[in-house]
């Protein structure tokens, strides 16, 4: 009797090795990293393009002499402008706010944007009382320089996983055309007309005013930080050096041409409309 105190630790040692034995040993696993997160923050871009079409629309006027009492009563002059393509190249700088799927974007847009710029010209002068009729046509080209510089409020879309991120967007800015060399021939035969009859000339060699554009496109993100894009832009640009040059020449003798005979016409606007479509690459940092 007197030996059971020491069977008693045993038993308990035994118990407690099987009830440890027992129990599950559970290790803590590391949570999965988040997903990343693509096209986000300060960004930078490259793109270039063609411009398609434009249209400049005081080019594309009819001018009559409709006065019955005119010596060349009924004779016309037609303008047509040429849509011919161009080209455009520049740099975007950005922000890209919040990471959801709608994103506002704020973005500086400046580019070259370069286009042939045409004319045909044809007409028939009428002189009834010879009986008198001809036909006469011209047409001439050059190249147009441009720098537009515009700043865009944009909405992006990231969808499922953001890799493909849509966007449309607008924007509001300035650009600075160089007058070619033809339109600078025609302004100083004007400036030498209006001096010999003692006007006054205020004809410039370029022209800077507002610009407005719509856009819209898409991104593919290869990287969170890396994307190719295409993109389409319709930019006006205002009161365009045609228009500037030839409002200001309609406006200053308006009064002679109707006592030629000449129905002038309204002239207004004369925006330049262009379509441009373009591809480019973006880098956030």
């Amino acid at each position: 009797m007197k030996k059971s105190p020491i069977f008693v630790p045993l038993l308990l040692g035994f118990v407690t090795a099987s009830v440890q034995a027992g129990q599950e040993v559970y290790k803590q696993v590391a949570p999965p990293p988040p997903p990343p997160l693509y096209g986000t923050g300060f960004y930078g871009a490259i793109d270039a393009g063609a411009n398609v079409y434009q249209n400049i629309d005081i080019l594309n006027r009819t001018f009559t002499r409709d006065d019955p009492n005119s010596v060349l009563f009924g004779s016309s002059v037609d303008l047509n402008q040429k849509h011919d393509v161009g080209f455009f190249g520049g740099l975007k700088l950005g922000y890209v706010f919040g990471t959801g799927v709608v994103r506002p974007t704020v973005e500086g847009d400046f580019f070259y944007n370069g286009f042939n710029f045409g004319a045909d010209v044809a007409g028939t002068v009428k002189i009834p009382a010879l009986n008198f009729e001809d036909k006469f046509s011209a047409s001439g080209s050059s190249w147009i320089n441009t720098g537009a510089f515009m700043a865009n409020f944009i909405l992006r879309l990231a969808p499922g996983n953001q890799r493909f991120q849509p966007y449309v967007g607008a924007g509001v800015g300035g650009y600075y055309v160089k007058y070619p060399e033809f339109v600078n021939q025609v302004v100083d035969v004007v400036r030498n007309v209006r001096e010999q009859f003692g006007l006054e000339t205020n004809f410039g060699t370029g022209h800077v005013d507002l610009a407005w554009q719509v856009v819209a496109g898409a991104d593919y993100y290869w990287t969170p930080k890396f994307s190719t894009f295409i993109e389409y832009h319709y930019i006006d640009y205002t009161t365009t050096f045609a228009s500037s040059v030839a409002n200001e020449k309609i406006r200053q003798n308006r009064q002679f041409l109707r006592e030629a005979g000449f129905d002038v016409g309204h002239f207004s606007g004369g925006d330049l409309g262009q379509h441009l479509v373009g591809a480019g690459v973006r880098f956030h940092f």
